[in-house]
């Protein structure tokens, strides 16, 4: 069944201003849960498409597939025109999958990481696939598999910014990227191996402001100076804020784009020839994309808060816990056309755990959230929930992985079923001991 769908904004406002949800991309809420049930994940296509299209100003927009793998968001995102990162074996065999062809100019797939396991490598071995090293045992690792390979390198500069301490990949405190003080070594180290270094990426954390990203652009042009005129790519990396509250500053992206094309330009006049320029988004293409549905099983008080329990936990959305992040809710009510007033209330999930709830801030600090009366049976929408939601999903308390749904041109298709209870087990034996 195909559905009308009104533009993602109109339907945010209005869901914003009532607290309440009836639809998502033009479909109706009740109409997803009788073909899907809850908990499920929802995609809205047209948003997808819009993001890309919103960075074309860049060479390449290269998706950074860990926000939201699913294959189905994958073929989206190379149908609009978007190349894609991977960080593992199994990311690499999505993007094949999705129709993603091994090698090209520019590279479709790239696999960016701080090290090879050996099932990554081999793939990358037998695929060549183009590599960007964030660290400089993986070149050693690379070229003792493909000779003279040409790679690309991830550099730490030494600062990073992110919306949590946990998601800052950048400074000593951060994992990620060769040491910005190790670069000369590390050259040396490349070319003693046949490894030609044609790329420069940064990336300083995710929910980056505009300000610490346009910091990056500095850092890039400094460190590619180093490199040499062997170096053809410079990327901008990820990061791109996206407004989770009312309130919150949009992504600029045309005063974002002014900042590194004059790198990127001054980059050229130094070396004398072109410089392709990427960006790699994750979260800003898939975020505002997605949506949570999830079935209001149990409403009780717990002296001064009101609860509302639902099917769906951090099992499913586990951003809260982790980052205490905040992710806007709506009622989509069973029985619609009732006036209901808002209150404030805490929401949580079926999880044997007291971390369990949405609405908590940094630290797990418990906060109330405004959402209209609801009775058991009615569902509650959380929003903002495409990006790092089923792709952070675990059976915790041994519960399935819940459905996943792509709405396009007004019609859902599922993309992921439901896991069953003999999917929960598979691949588990009890040994025989006697």
């Amino acid at each position: 069944m195909t559905f009308s769908s009104p533009s993602a904004s109109d339907v945010q406002g209005a869901a914003e201003a009532s607290k309440t949800r009836t639809a998502i991309a033009g479909v109706p809420i009740g109409e997803l849960v009788r073909q899907f049930g809850t908990p499920m994940f929802v995609y809205d296509a047209a948003t997808i498409a819009q993001r890309i299209a919103s960075l074309a100003c860049f060479d390449v927009v290269r998706y950074a597939q860990k926000a939201c793998s699913n294959i189905a968001v994958l073929d989206l995102c190379r149908r609009n025109g978007a190349l894609v990162d991977a960080t593992s074996a199994g990311e690499i065999h999505r993007a094949r999958l999705a129709g993603f062809s091994p090698v090209g100019d520019p590279p479709p797939i790239v696999y960016t990481a701080d090290i090879f396991d050996r099932d990554s490598l081999d793939l990358v071995a037998a695929q060549r696939l183009h590599v960007n090293c964030g660290s400089a045992d993986m070149i050693d690792q690379l070229a003792e598999r493909v000779p003279c390979p040409r790679v690309t390198i991830r550099i730490n500069p030494g600062f990073g910014h992110g919306h949590s301490r946990k998601t800052n990949t950048g400074g000593e405190q951060s994992k990620h990227g060769i040491w910005h003080e190790e670069l000369d070594q590390t050259l040396a180290r490349a070319a003693a191996r046949g490894a030609v270094v044609t790329g420069v990426h940064v990336h300083i954390g995710s929910g980056s402001d505009l300000e610490h990203l346009g910091e990056v652009c500095g850092a890039v042009e400094r460190l590619a100076l180093r490199v040499g005129d062997q170096v053809t790519t410079i990327s901008a990396g990820g990061g791109l804020p996206v407004a989770y509250r009312r309130g919150d500053a949009s992504m600029d992206v045309e005063a974002y784009f002014a900042l590194w094309d004059a790198t990127r330009r001054r980059l050229q006049k130094a070396f004398g020839h072109p410089v392709r320029l990427e960006i790699e988004p994750g979260r800003y293409l898939v975020a505002e994309s997605g949506y949570l549905v999830a079935e209001v099983r149990a409403i009780k008080r717990m002296g001064g808060n009101l609860f509302y329990l639902l099917d769906a936990g951090f099992n499913n959305l586990a951003r809260p816990v982790m980052y205490g992040a905040y992710h806007p809710m709506a009622l989509a009510p069973v029985e619609a056309g009732l006036t209901r007033a808002l209150q404030e209330v805490v929401v949580g999930g079926p999880l044997c755990e007291s971390g369990d709830i949405f609405t908590q801030g940094e630290g797990g600090v418990v906060r109330h959230e405004m959402l209209p009366q609801a009775s058991v049976g009615d569902h509650v929408v959380i929003e903002i929930a495409g990006a790092y939601g089923f792709a952070m999903s675990s059976n915790y308390n041994s519960k399935p992985l819940a459905a996943e749904v792509l709405v396009r041109g007004g019609t859902p298709y599922l993309i992921r079923a439901r896991q069953s209870l003999d999917d929960l087990v598979r691949g588990e034996e009890i040994p025989a001991l006697g």
